[in-house]
């Protein structure tokens, strides 16, 4: 973007035109995969985390760093819920409240990552910040699968979801532009122009280095 004079990282055409995904689409997919990911953890309270716990097949982020007596039968975990139509902090017991706290060990790491790619665009002179979206946004599983919010955490009804949507999540159309640029580059020492080329190669071998020897 600054090779090509571009000031405005909302200016999405002229960035795809360079043949590179705009800082806008990332932050559309940073939704999407975030979202998911959280999707994965479960619902925040569940009877079949605490019972996985107390077999012995389920434990927390570094469990054995953690100070307490590793059975959890009288402590408590806060986890959001949503109540009276909004979102609030409820104290649940820490054995059913396992899947909360993974997760919210999981998005403290996502946090970090934040922060190293934001400094990057800050230092290439951006004003333009990547955020993780809140917990409520574009749920199926869990507190807030039933209901509808922004990436901000404000509560929202279908009809704004659906007219906005592509606002906060990747349209068709960003799927196909994406999928447009994973062409094979396969000349040694050539990079595909949607990924940055790394500072050291593998193993420290050189930029050049035929780490893949293709058969024709």
């Amino acid at each position: 973007m600054r090779e090509a004079g571009i000031s405005d990282p909302a200016d999405i055409a002229k960035v795809r035109a360079l043949g590179v995904i705009d800082l806008p689409t990332i932050q559309k997919k940073l939704n999407l995969h975030y979202s998911l990911s959280l999707d994965l953890f479960g619902s925040e309270v569940s009877t079949n985390a605490a019972n996985a716990f107390n077999a012995g097949i389920k434990g927390r982020y570094k469990e054995t760093q953690i100070e307490d007596d590793h059975r959890l039968q009288n402590s408590t975990y806060p986890v959001l819920k949503l109540v009276n139509g909004e979102i609030k902090r409820v104290d649940e017991p820490a054995l059913t409240a396992l899947n909360m706290r993974l997760r919210d060990d999981y998005t403290q790491d996502c946090a970090k990552g934040m922060l190293r790619w934001n400094k990057i665009i800050s230092t290439a002179g951006y004003d333009f910040k990547l955020t993780l979206p809140n917990v409520a946004f574009h749920r199926d599983i869990g507190e807030f699968k039933d209901v509808q919010a922004t990436p901000e955490g404000v509560l929202i009804d279908d009809a704004t979801w659906n007219k906005r949507r592509s606002e906060w999540l990747p349209s068709s159309g960003d799927g196909d532009f994406i999928a447009s640029l994973m062409t094979p580059v396969t000349e040694i020492g050539n990079y595909a122009p949607w990924i940055s080329p790394p500072k050291v190669g593998i193993d420290n071998k050189p930029g050049d280095f035929e780490y893949v020897k293709i058969e024709t």
